[in-house]
This record gives C-alpha cells, sequence and structure tokens, in this order.
C-alpha cells in the first residue's frame, strides 16, 4: 500500500474529463481511491474484479498465505467483512462470496441463513470445552485448527431445499461441504495461482 502511495505521490495530479463525475484523478486518469481498490480487489461498478476471479497463493493445508501470516484465531478485523445485515464476518473474499450466494439464492426462492462465521482462538477454546473435540465425537476442532478460525467456513441454516440449492451451487459461489457430520458447515476455498 505505501509503495501504491509513493507511486500516486510521484505523478503530478491533473484532471481529466469524462463523461460522468471528474474528481481529482491522475494523469492516468485513475483516482488514488480506484487504485487502491483496485489494488485489493474491493473496486465496485463495472469495472469491479470479483473476487472468485482473483487467485491466492495458498499454503500446504490450504490456508492463503495472507491469512496464515496472522494465526488462526487471530484475524484482524480489517481482514475480515460483514455477511450481509447479519453480526457474522468472514475472510473478506468469503464474506463477498457468500452474500452473492444469499442473493442470488434468493432470487430462486431459496431461504440460505447464517448461524456461524468467523471464531477467534478463545471462542475455539469455549466451544470446545462445551461441545468437545470432533475428534472424541463432540463437534468443535482442535483450538487453533478450526476452519471458522481462518475465516474461511460458515455454518448455514439450511431448509431442504437450500440444503440442495447448496449442493448444486455452492461450489459455483467456492463454497464445499466438508464435513460429513455436519450438513451446516460450508467452508470456502478460493482459487489458487
Amino acid at each position: 500500500m505505501i509503495a501504491l502511495q509513493t507511486q500516486q505521490a510521484a505523478k503530478p495530479a491533473t484532471t481529466s474529463t469524462t463523461t460522468g463525475a471528474t474528481t481529482g484523478t491522475t494523469a492516468s486518469g485513475a483516482s488514488f481511491a480506484t487504485a487502491l481498490a483496485s489494488a485489493m480487489g474491493t473496486q465496485t461498478g463495472a469495472a469491479a474484479v470479483a473476487p472468485a476471479d482473483k487467485s491466492y497463493t495458498l499454503n500446504s493445508k490450504g490456508i492463503p498465505a495472507e491469512l496464515a501470516a496472522y494465526g488462526n484465531g487471530k484475524i484482524p478485523a480489517s481482514a475480515l467483512e460483514k455477511v450481509g445485515s447479519t453480526g457474522h464476518k468472514l475472510w473478506a473474499p468469503a464474506a463477498q462470496n457468500l452474500n452473492q450466494m444469499i442473493a442470488d439464492a434468493k432470487t430462486q426462492g431459496v431461504t440460505i441463513g447464517i448461524t456461524d462465521s468467523y471464531r477467534p482462538y478463545e471462542e475455539q477454546v469455549d466451544l470446545a470445552k462445551r461441545k468437545g473435540l470432533y475428534s472424541q465425537g463432540g463437534l468443535a476442532a482442535k483450538p487453533g485448527t478450526s476452519e471458522h478460525g481462518w475465516g474461511m467456513a460458515t455454518d448455514l441454516d439450511l431448509n431442504s431445499k437450500a440444503q440442495a440449492w447448496m449442493r448444486e451451487n455452492g461450489e459455483k459461489y467456492g463454497f464445499h461441504e466438508n464435513v460429513p457430520r455436519e450438513p451446516w458447515h460450508w467452508a470456502y476455498r478460493p482459487k489458487t495461482s
């Protein structure tokens, strides 16, 4: 980001007139905000790059390098994004794809709810105490290993129609049903580079 700011600061600031609004653009026609949004993959509108189109470098456990640097259950708020109007959050690309999936399902008369999302490490410890470890017949992953701790898994509220829709369409949005005992658990898998 600092490099982007330095590059932007080095360019002479001029204004360019195009059809539509004109706001402090550079000679290249891109505002700093647009350039930053583009670099971060968060640009909106016709020039937006869908998060599903971005590729990520994954480590040997399938975790994007940018998340692995933080640690499971230690993802900063700046890397998370809200899921709709709920209080739930996921890693931003996962949240964006989930929001789109929920909206698309709704247009087809399918309601997808959400009951769980990102879990900080302390919540993983609490859940393991209350529900037991999965390896011992419970419903919790060992703290520090949960997909929820990466902000890449969500527990969905699905009726039979929604479950069937998810099984048919979830993969199109990067979501996979990967815990046989938990048909509500869907993990996000980004495209790899």
